[in-house]
C-alpha cells in the first residue's frame, strides 16, 4: 500500500487526542490514522503472507477491525502497539484458516525504508556477522533462509518478525501478543533455534 501523497504537513496529535477524534467520527482524524500507520501495518502483513495483493487486503481488513474496535483501546499501551496486535491477529487468523505455507519475502516485493531490517533479520537469525560473500553465495543463503522461514509455524514466524525484522522491544511484543515478557523471551529463543536448525538442514540437503 503506497504512502499517501500529501504536501501539507499534518499537525502532530498524541494517541489520546487522535483516538478521541476518531471516536467522535471526524473523517480527518481517520485519514491521519491511516496515513501515519498504513505503511507499518502493510509491511507487517507482507512479511506474514509474502503476497503483496493479499497483504494489501489484510491491511484493509486490519483497519476495519481497528475502527470497529477503537472503543476497546484503553491507552495502556501505545496506539501503534495496539494496532500491530490487531493486524497480527488478522494475519494469523488468515494463515490458520487457509493453512498457508509461504515464503518470507526478505528481499521484499516492495522496496521501503525497511530494507535495512531485512539484512539485520537474516544476520540475527543465522547468528552471523556481516561478511563480504560473493553474490551467488548471498543468494544461496537468502534462499535457504526463505525456505526455512516457510517451514516455521505462523506463531513462530510472527514473533520473529516482531523481534528481529521489526526490532520491537520484548515489552511491546508482550503487549502485542498478550503474553508475559518471560514467555516472549522463551518463544523467541525457541523460534530462533528452530529456524537455525532448519537452515542447517537446508544446507546439508542442498547440492
Amino acid at each position: 500500500m503506497p504512502p499517501a501523497s500529501d504536501h501539507t504537513k499534518t499537525p502532530q496529535l498524541d494517541d489520546a487526542e487522535l483516538v478521541r477524534r476518531v471516536r467522535a467520527g471526524e473523517q480527518a482524524a481517520w485519514s491521519i490514522l491511516i496515513r501515519e500507520h498504513q505503511d507499518r501495518l502493510f509491511n507487517v502483513c507482507l512479511r506474514m503472507v509474502s503476497s503483496r495483493e493479499l497483504a494489501a487486503d489484510l491491511t484493509q481488513d486490519a483497519f476495519v477491525k481497528i475502527i470497529q474496535g477503537i472503543d476497546s483501546f484503553d491507552g495502556r499501551s501505545k496506539l501503534s502497539t495496539w494496532m500491530i496486535r490487531v493486524t497480527m491477529n488478522v494475519c494469523l487468523s488468515k494463515l490458520r484458516s487457509e493453512k498457508l505455507r509461504r515464503h518470507a519475502s526478505l528481499d521484499a516485493t516492495t522496496r521501503t525504508n525497511d530494507d535495512h531490517d531485512e539484512t539485520t533479520f537474516a544476520q540475527q537469525l543465522q547468528g552471523s556477522e556481516p561478511q563480504a560473500h560473493e553474490r551467488v553465495e548471498q543468494d544461496r543463503e537468502r534462499l535457504l533462509l526463505q525456505r526455512a522461514l516457510a517451514e516455521l509455524d505462523s506463531e513462530q514466524r510472527a514473533i520473529l518478525i516482531l523481534a528481529d525484522a521489526r526490532g520491537v522491544a520484548y515489552e511491546q511484543i508482550a503487549q502485542v501478543l498478550g503474553i508475559a515478557i518471560g514467555t516472549v523471551k522463551s518463544r523467541v529463543f525457541r523460534a530462533r533455534t528452530t529456524l537455525r536448525d532448519l537452515i542447517e538442514a537446508q544446507r546439508r540437503n542442498s547440492p
